[in-house]
């Protein structure tokens, strides 16, 4: 403990960063007995524990009574048409086309991972997704993919499709470095459960894709990762690389993670479709921690259908991760949207790109139901990630570490970590307490419809369904024309002086779905992503 006393002018001093207020005497009271309560702080600081090691509380998502809902069988047809000429429509081609001329030996997985390495030494510069590129692997797993084929073995839909793994998801042997100085030579001795299984479903790895520094923005240790439809501006993140590439064209899918929008919000910039999928319900064994309660493990995709083929190969319980959930998933592509009701927060649509996709909805018959929830603090629940986030990275906060990372603004990790030390542990718990009133609020407002739709930046249901644990997807529903300098400061990491011209940029909404039925937010992206025509445009990069 700390040689100087703590006397009552320090204990006033440190009530007014906590927002509360003592007297005198209590003060007085407090002074000789706080010495116990900073020695079993200081006691279990001097403690070293891996990023890995969560709480003993550990979330669930399921309110009591939850009952997991029915799941359809899979299917999404692989059918596709001929195959192109021209490798850049290949590049593009969602995975269902790509798992189709591979199956039918049309395209082998050899050329077309030699495809997206062309792509990622021409294209991939400009828009610097990637922060290693495993070119040497990638080949030898496409080789053995087109000679399981070739011997009679199809490992089914995802059997030769090269990807990206966000570069917070260890990979054996290959530097996994977190987006941050002080891990940019980690080199991990295991893979990751989620590259395990993709592996075994036949997916090639091309590369790790960037990420905001410790699962933050578009900043990392390698620069800023940009968007692929205006290169002024980042990509926003944290899973910044994984959406950018994916919508470059430089894979044919990618892995990224979501703590609080990391998924959607990339996702809704870049043009992708992301999903988040309900807590627990993919393992996270292997992953950088940030958030124990909070972190999740997603496919980004170029269209709906696709998501759910990545989604069939990397969903399963999982004993390595505590808070992995024993769910099944399936989804019928062909299961009609009309009829579903989507509920939505009449105040949040005001931007006419918003309104139109109610429009939509009632042209697909799906019928917009408003709801209101109760007026409470929903943004405060962000000090919980906060004070998480600092618990996982302590050391680098009390060692100085954090100073080697490249963004130091006040909204950054490094001051936010070290603001946290100051956060009440009675506060967090009454936040842990809001959040469950949170989780009921949800569970009553799915009792009334089948999905909801929400604006995925503004607006609170972003924090609010990731504090719930529901799943939600991104999916573009057209194109804003936008100046950087326009784009909010929060949301672009690269915002320039001058105005420049004007670029079209992709705009999206989030579906949220009710927890573990993924399939119905996928039903209602499906028919939106038809309904509205905007999902095959391409960002101007070739």
């Amino acid at each position: 403990m700390s040689e100087n006393p703590i006397d009552e002018v320090t204990i006033a001093a440190a009530e007014r960063l906590l927002g509360i207020a003592y007297s005198q005497s209590e003060r007085t009271q407090m002074r000789d007995n706080l010495g116990q309560q900073i020695a079993f702080a200081e006691a279990s600081r001097a403690v070293r524990r891996p990023n890995a090691l969560p709480p003993a509380h550990l979330f669930d998502p399921r309110l009591r009574g939850f009952t997991m809902p029915a799941q359809s069988a899979m299917n999404v047809p692989l059918a596709a048409p001929a195959l192109p000429a021209d490798d850049a429509d290949i590049a593009f081609a969602p995975v269902r086309h790509l798992a189709a001329w591979i199956a039918a030996g049309q395209l082998s997985s050899r050329r077309l991972t030699g495809i997206y390495l062309e792509r990622i030494a021409r294209i991939g510069p400009a828009v610097n997704a990637f922060a290693t590129v495993t070119a040497d692997l990638a080949l030898a797993q496409a080789a053995r993919a087109d000679a399981l084929l070739a011997a009679g073995t199809w490992l089914g839909p995802l059997h030769g499709i090269p990807y990206a793994a966000k570069d917070l998801i260890d990979t054996a042997g290959i530097t996994t470095g977190w987006g941050a100085e002080p891990y940019a030579d980690r080199v991990p001795e295991e893979d990751a459960t989620i590259v395990t299984r993709l592996a075994a479903a036949g997916a090639v790895l091309l590369g790790k894709a960037t990420l905001g520094a410790l699962a933050f923005g578009d900043i990392w240790y390698g620069g800023t990762t940009r968007n692929p439809w205006n290169t002024e501006e980042g990509s926003r993140g944290s899973s910044a690389g994984s959406a950018s590439a994916t919508a470059a064209g430089l894979a044919a899918f990618a892995i990224g993670s979501e703590t609080l929008g990391s998924i959607v919000a990339p996702s809704a910039r870049c043009g992708t479709v992301g999903l988040r999928p309900t807590f627990g319900r993919v393992s996270r064994a292997g992953a950088m921690a940030l958030c124990w309660s909070l972190d999740k493990l997603g496919p980004i995709t170029r269209s709906v259908g696709d998501i759910a083929l990545v989604l069939s190969a990397i969903n399963g319980f999982d004993a390595a991760d505590e808070g992995s959930i024993d769910a099944p998933f399936g989804w019928d592509a062909a299961r009609p949207a009309k009829g579903m009701r989507a509920g939505y927060i009449a105040s949040e649509f005001t931007d006419p790109l918003d309104v139109a996709v109610l429009d939509a909805l009632l042209e697909i018959g799906v019928t917009p139901v408003p709801i209101e929830l109760a007026n409470l603090p929903y943004e405060a629940l962000q000090n919980l990630l906060f004070a998480e986030g600092a618990a996982a990275f302590e050391d680098l906060t009390l060692d100085g570490g954090d100073d080697m990372l490249k963004r130091q603004d006040p909204g950054a990790w490094p001051n936010s970590f070290r603001k946290a030390r100051f956060m009440s542990a009675v506060d967090h718990i009454q936040l842990d307490r809001l959040r469950r009133q949170t989780m009921r609020e949800m569970d009553a407002v799915f009792g009334r419809v089948d999905v909801m739709v929400a604006p995925i930046v503004t607006g609170k249901m972003t924090i609010i369904g990731n504090m719930t644990g529901h799943p939600g997807l991104a999916v573009r529903t057209g194109f804003a024309q936008l100046r950087t300098r326009e784009m909010p400061a929060f949301l672009n990491a690269v915002v320039q002086e001058k105005a420049g011209a004007l670029h079209t940029v992709p705009h999206a909404i989030s579906i949220l779905a009710p927890l573990f039925d993924e399939a119905a937010a996928l039903t209602v992206g499906l028919a939106l992503e038809q309904a509205m025509g905007v999902a095959s445009r391409r960002p101007p990069l070739g």
